[in-house]
C-alpha cells in the first residue's frame, strides 16, 4: 500500500509539473476594446484554436470580431465627419512564442499572424450637422497582418494587439469615390483558453 502510495504521488507530482503539453489542442476566446487608427472606439471578441507543436509555441486560426465607432476623413472638403462601422470580421492563421521560465506559472508571449478581414457597410453623416448621408462605405475584403504581444498566467490571458489593415474608399450614391477611411485598429483583450494544458511549474 505504501509504495502504491508513493507512486501516485510521484505520478500527481509530474503531472502538476506539467506547462502548456506539447501535440495538444487549446481553445482560447478574448474579449476587449478596439481603438481605430482614425479614432473613436469600440468592442473586440475573438475565438482562437490553437495546436502545441512545442511546449513553448503553437499555430492557431483567429476568428475576429470588431465593431467600431470611428472618425472619417472626407477628402473632398477636408473635413473630418463622423460615421459608424456595424462591424467586420476576419479570419487570421497565428503563431505565438512563449517566454517561460521555471518555476513560475506566468509566461509571456510574442506573435504574429496574416488572414482576411471583411468589412461592414458604413453610414457617413453629414459635416454640417443637417444628419444627411454623404456616402457609404460598400462591403468588400482584403488581407492583413497582426502582431501581438502579452502574457498567460494559468489558463489566463492579457493581450495587445495591432492589425494592419488597408484603407476603405467612401463613395456617394453615384459610386463616386468621395474619400477614404482607414481601417488598422489596436486591440487590447483579456481572455482564458480551456485545453492545451495550464501554465506550471516546468522548463522547456
Amino acid at each position: 500500500m505504501k509504495k502504491i502510495i508513493i507512486t501516485l504521488l510521484i505520478v500527481l507530482s509530474v503531472n502538476l509539473a506539467f506547462a502548456q503539453q506539447e501535440d495538444r489542442f487549446r481553445v482560447g476566446m478574448d474579449f476587449g476594446f478596439a481603438v481605430p487608427k482614425a479614432g473613436g472606439g469600440g468592442a473586440l471578441l475573438y475565438l482562437e484554436p490553437k495546436y502545441n507543436f512545442k511546449s513553448n509555441m503553437n499555430i492557431g486560426l483567429r476568428f475576429g470580431v470588431v465593431g467600431m465607432a470611428r472618425d472619417v476623413v472626407y477628402n473632398t472638403s477636408n473635413e473630418t465627419v463622423k460615421g459608424e462601422v456595424s462591424g467586420n470580421g476576419s479570419f487570421a492563421l497565428t503563431y505565438d512564442y512563449h517566454f517561460h521560465k521555471e518555476g513560475s506559472n506566468f509566461a509571456p508571449f510574442l506573435g504574429a499572424g496574416v488572414g482576411r478581414a471583411l468589412f461592414s457597410n458604413l453610414a457617413i453623416e453629414d459635416p454640417i450637422g443637417d444628419g444627411d448621408d454623404i456616402g457609404q462605405l460598400s462591403t468588400n475584403s482584403a488581407t492583413f497582418g497582426m502582431v501581438r504581444g502579452g502574457f498567460e498566467t494559468g489558463k489566463f490571458r492579457l493581450s495587445l494587439d495591432y492589425n494592419f489593415l488597408p484603407v476603405s474608399d467612401i463613395v456617394d450614391v453615384s459610386n463616386n469615390v468621395i474619400g477614404e477611411t482607414e481601417n488598422s485598429y489596436f486591440g487590447i483583450s483579456l481572455g482564458f483558453f480551456v485545453g492545451g494544458g495550464r501554465w506550471r511549474n516546468s522548463s522547456f
